[in-house]
């Protein structure tokens, strides 16, 4: 079941790639829905996203496809749609090749969505620790809405010891570049200048303990000035 606002923003998605073929934009759909932050269309593009209706197609500004409508919402005037019956309406691309199919006019330029170019830094240890985070392998877009104050950058998880705080193998994790962090918060820990790696910070006095959130994986007791943070976690990417 869709919230009235989930319903309204896929309804004025529907309509928009039914008369352009290309989806509105987050400020078109923040002034259709009489929101005050793009971030809350972000929350509502993410949970149609979840629950099957829409679908983000990669690697393509605002490329957005209606998979699915809800059951009672009519092709026409009001006739419920039998399932199975609805095609998806891409941004790109005719609407289809078949009898009475018209080829849309070709699209104006599209504005990339609002975001920022994350540079990736290689891979971080989730497990046993690597070394120290390598130099810079490619960038990723990351929504402007994710993004606080300071410098940010991007790793690759390697490991499965902080899968009990929802990192699994494979995610990638934005990080803020900061020095310092409070006992409890997940950082980035360059060991001994030697390693890296992705754990929960914990203060012991004088000494600081790099936490796992996996059973199998023992907490480790450093001294003092052998712990440097490298940054702290903002939020993970999952492909799925």
């Amino acid at each position: 079941m869709l919230t009235r606002k989930q319903y309204e923003l896929l309804m004025f998605i529907h309509e928009r790639l039914k008369e352009t073929g290309v989806p509105p934009s987050f400020d078109e759909m923040k002034d259709a829905l009489d929101l005050r932050s793009k971030s809350g269309i972000h929350r509502l593009i993410t949970a149609l996203e979840e629950r099957g209706f829409i679908r983000r197609l990669p690697n393509r500004a605002r490329a957005m496809e209606v998979v699915r409508l809800p059951d009672s919402i009519a092709p026409g005037l009001g006739a419920p749609r039998p399932r199975g019956s609805f095609s998806p309406e891409v941004i790109e691309g005719s609407l289809g090749k078949g009898e009475g199919a018209k080829s849309p006019s070709p699209a104006p330029s599209v504005p990339e969505v609002a975001g920022t170019e994350i540079p990736v830094m290689g891979r971080i240890a989730a497990g046993v620790p690597i070394e120290a985070i390598q130099n810079h392998s490619h960038s990723i877009t990351v929504p402007q809405e994710l993004l606080g104050k300071g410098e940010h950058y991007a790793l690759e998880v390697r490991g499965d010891s902080m899968i009990e705080a929802g990192i699994l193998d494979g995610d990638t994790v934005l990080i803020r570049r900061t020095d310092s962090a409070d006992s409890g918060d997940i950082v980035v820990a360059l060991v001994d200048d030697e390693e890296a790696t992705l754990k929960r910070l914990r203060k012991k006095g004088a000494s600081i303990a790099l936490e796992a959130a996996n059973p199998a994986y023992e907490t480790r007791i450093f001294g003092p000035g052998r712990v440097r943070v490298q940054g702290r976690l903002v939020a993970l990417f999952r492909q799925y």
